[in-house]
């Protein structure tokens, strides 16, 4: 049985196929620039050349046809027809209070969907438009809802319910409900299976650093605290969102301006972050090549960023007690030594000491590495994440009746001989050119 994921951006949609019975990827791509004349689709087949095909994809409907001809028909098919596909698993961001777990999609859900968008404007609506495409072109089989929020759902009152009048929570449904949920299951998961504990008695401090950015506190196995709040606008320094700042500063500046509160709202999630900093740029690659080159602004987007992480790092320790491993992952996290090495640069009265030198080999979304100094009460791992995997999980366990809220389920992933070939076989050539790798690949301790 192969299982179609879909990832559903406002101008993008990322899909995966999965072959459930051989538990490996078959083919991954995106169609990129969707609405726009020069939109195009990546389409990669596993040991084949990536495959490029431009046209003008003028919704996502378009761009789900391309993604079935391509998969069917191009140089490089992957299936017969999409009879072949079992089930679909669609990401959503926001799942409110009214979901803890993923979902078979129904008219009630879209409708939930549908009336949560404002919670999530940059991401709920694509969302939505993409299981709306793809109910229309697979009417036949399942699909199912992996939530972001969902994950976050165990947090304690004192954690969710902001300072504010609490009608707006009862009336509004105002609270804290995090994101970035799958990739936190994920990462949080390995990681006890790395540190050879139970994943209910383990503590982790686990950062979701890419474009997006979030924190969070994971306390016994489940998500006590994180940094993105009502919307994913809350909390760190972000490629182009604000985080946390004096709310007051925004109507002074809707006073001195006249910006309407869609327009701020525009502003404080497209243009703030690191690219309101450095006035150029949103991407850390492209910051820290201007930084080195003298950029005062990026040096400092840089420094600011790494701060408020630091921060967040501090302040969740403080909440937890006691830590058995600090994570990093998504992009930023698991590529870039700088901003690992910055964020944790003297926690080492809490018990949290990066090797600098294993810091700076960790390169790679292939494999789980611990940069741990020998010294460190704390482990630190850098974590490759894998939302798709979960995704697939989710989607087959609801298809087959046998799906459960994460602390009544296990995933493939939690086995101690779990392997992801295709990550596995990339390392292996990464490390041909690079053998410093094997020295930070991290060592499953088992008893």
């Amino acid at each position: 049985m192969d299982i179609l994921v879909l990832n559903s951006g406002s101008s993008s949609l990322k899909y995966l196929l999965y072959r459930w019975e051989e538990s490996s990827v078959i083919a991954k791509g995106v169609v990129e620039r969707v609405g726009m004349e020069n939109s195009f689709v990546e389409h990669q087949v596993i040991g084949e050349d990536t495959f490029r095909s431009e046209r003008f994809c003028r919704s996502h409907a378009e761009a789900l046809d391309l993604i079935m001809e391509v998969m069917t028909r191009s140089e490089h098919p992957v299936i017969r027809d999409i009879s072949q596909i079992g089930a679909v698993g669609h990401r959503v961001v926001h799942g409110g209070e009214r979901f803890s777990k993923s979902v078979i999609i129904d008219e009630s859900a879209i409708k939930t969907f549908k009336e949560l968008s404002s919670l999530a404007p940059l991401h709920n609506p694509p969302n939505i438009t993409g299981i709306e495409a793809a109910g229309q072109a697979l009417p036949n089989i399942p699909h199912m809802a992996i939530m972001d929020t969902a994950w976050h759902q165990t947090m304690a009152e004192n954690a969710y319910i902001y300072a504010l009048p609490y009608e707006w929570y009862k009336n509004h449904s105002i609270r804290k409900y995090g994101f970035h949920g799958t990739s936190f299951l994920f990462c949080a998961k390995r990681a006890s299976v790395l540190l050879d504990k139970n994943p209910f008695e383990t503590n982790l401090i686990i950062g979701h650093i890419g474009n997006g950015v979030s924190f969070n506190a994971v306390k016994k196995g489940i998500s006590v605290d994180t940094s993105m709040g009502f919307t994913p606008l809350e909390g760190a320094v972000m490629g182009t969102r604000c985080g946390d700042h004096d709310a007051a500063i925004d109507l002074y500046m809707m006073e001195k301006s006249g910006a309407s509160a869609k327009e701020m709202n525009n502003i404080l999630n497209k243009k703030s972050g690191l690219l309101g900093i450095t006035g150029k740029y949103m991407d850390r690659r492209d910051i820290i090549n201007a930084a080195e080159k003298g950029d005062r602004r990026a040096s400092l987007a840089i420094d600011i960023e790494s701060y408020r992480g630091k921060k967040y790092i501090g302040s969740y320790f403080a909440a937890l007690g006691c830590v058995d491993a600090l994570v990093f992952t998504a992009g930023v996290g698991e590529m870039s030594p700088l901003i690992r090495g910055k964020m944790t640069q003297g926690l080492e009265e809490l018990g949290i000491v990066v090797d600098r030198g294993k810091n700076l080999v960790s390169r790679t979304k292939n494999s789980e590495t611990d940069i741990s100094d020998k010294n460190s009460r704390s482990k630190i791992f850098v974590i490759p994440t894998d939302e798709e995997l979960v995704m697939v999980e989710d989607t087959v366990a609801l298809l087959e009746g046998r799906y459960d809220v994460h602390t009544n389920f296990k995933y493939s992933f939690q086995d101690p001989a779990y392997t992801n070939k295709l990550r596995d076989d990339a390392f292996k050539e990464e490390a041909k050119k690079n053998p410093e790798l094997n020295s930070v690949k991290a060592v499953i301790n088992t008893n």
